[in-house]
């Protein structure tokens, strides 16, 4: 066994009485809470323990099951529609180019907002012993380009199994890029050990999209892993979930970005909360996302912005909505407002000019005075 294997053994906190000895019995109430843990199971790793400052904190409410997972009012089993378009076991092949194969069934620790609720930690649900059958699909598929490897956690398996994944994929000429989707720097940083980032560099291009919705996950051991892995050569972005109770907060959501930039992390994408069943809680309204986003762009570094986006209930993809900045579009001009909300104007293209013997005038005369202003009538040559 591994040290990180050992740790997560060890040292995590995997049912509602190790909950309560931990926190107390007046915070966690085992038999109301069971019906909770019986639909998805707890698991907490050390660090994601250390994290937790008080009861009801944006750690403690990510990953501490409530009774309020058994509301279920719009919430479905499948909000994204994965399974309709699961061609073969463990594939979702829902955009052109790329597809989702899930290796994983397990995670470290379970966030309570996780949108494959469904499956993780059912390894019936992501059998491990049917690659076969997508490594199969992907090959029959050129159009294939990017393959996503999620679950569950990918890092959750070890450094053989994945590299007989990379192996797999790097064997059909048409997959250009492999993208891990982890959380793991989150929850046991020790697991990106020396081994994997001298394995996973015979592979690339290999990019990791992580998973920090506080600023507060970024510790010095997380920070340390992170650093291990740019060194390695991923290229590293990071999913955030807007959550209530959690980061639904401009200047929260600052810090995060700030945080995740400084480790070399770029935030890619903000996602409004699943329509999950059993998550519902967690669920904002998508004016605090385009609130949280208008107070960002033009406040901090473009980089630290991350697209805001809806992945759309049922299966239709992921949809990236914006403040409205624009307020009229015409023939003539598009007039708009900056982060600051003052109002400017962009003057349309005239007509496109298309003979090469039209006139045009050098761009240093263009402010003269008309007695010094160059003749008009030049050819694009001679002004060239």
């Amino acid at each position: 066994m591994s040290d990180w294997q050992a740790r997560l053994r060890t040292g995590s906190i995997d049912s509602l009485e190790a909950l309560a000895a931990k926190f107390g019995e007046g915070e966690i109430d085992v038999e109301a809470l069971r019906p909770a843990f019986d639909n998805f199971q707890v698991r907490l790793t050390p660090e994601v323990i250390d994290l937790i400052e008080a009861p009801g904190d944006p750690i403690w409410n990510q990953y501490v099951p409530t009774v309020q997972e058994l509301v279920i009012e719009d919430g479905m089993i499948d909000s994204l529609g994965e399974d309709e378009d699961s061609p073969v076991p463990n594939i979702t092949h829902r955009y052109p180019d790329r597809v989702l194969f899930l290796v994983s069934p397990v995670c470290a620790s379970y966030c309570r907002f996780c949108t494959r609720r469904r499956k993780v930690g059912d390894p019936d649900k992501i059998p491990l012993n049917q690659y076969d059958s997508a490594f199969a699909y992907i090959r029959a598929h050129p159009e294939v380009r990017d393959v996503v490897l999620s679950g569950g956690d990918p890092m959750m398996l070890s450094d053989r199994r994945l590299e007989y994944i990379f192996q797999r994929l790097r064997e059909i000429p048409h997959v250009e890029i492999i993208r891990i989707g982890s959380r793991i720097t989150a929850h046991l940083p020790e697991r990106v050990t020396p081994e994997f980032c001298e394995m996973v560099q015979k592979y690339h291009p290999i990019f990791m999209n992580t998973h920090f919705n506080h600023a507060s996950e970024l510790t010095p051991a997380t920070v340390a892993a992170l650093d291990r892995l740019s060194k390695a050569g991923l290229s590293l972005g990071n999913h955030t979930v807007l959550l209530k109770g959690v980061n639904d907060d401009a200047v929260v959501m600052k810090e995060l970005v700030h945080a995740l930039l400084k480790a070399r992390v770029r935030p890619y994408y903000l996602y409004m909360a699943d329509q999950v069943a059993g998550a519902e809680h967690f669920r904002t309204r998508v004016e605090k996302g385009l609130e949280i986003i208008r107070q960002l762009r033009g406040w901090t570094s473009g980089m630290g912005v991350p697209h805001f986006v809806i992945d759309s209930p049922g299966g239709g993809g992921k949809v990236p909505l914006l403040p409205e900045y624009v307020e009229s579009i015409s023939e003539h001009e598009v007039v708009f407002r900056n982060y600051e909300g003052k109002r400017y104007t962009y003057k349309q293209p005239r007509q496109p000019i298309t003979s090469p013997e039209a006139d045009v005038v050098p761009i240093s005369a263009r402010n003269e005075s008309p007695a010094r202003k160059a003749p008009r009538r030049a050819t694009r040559k001679s002004a060239g």
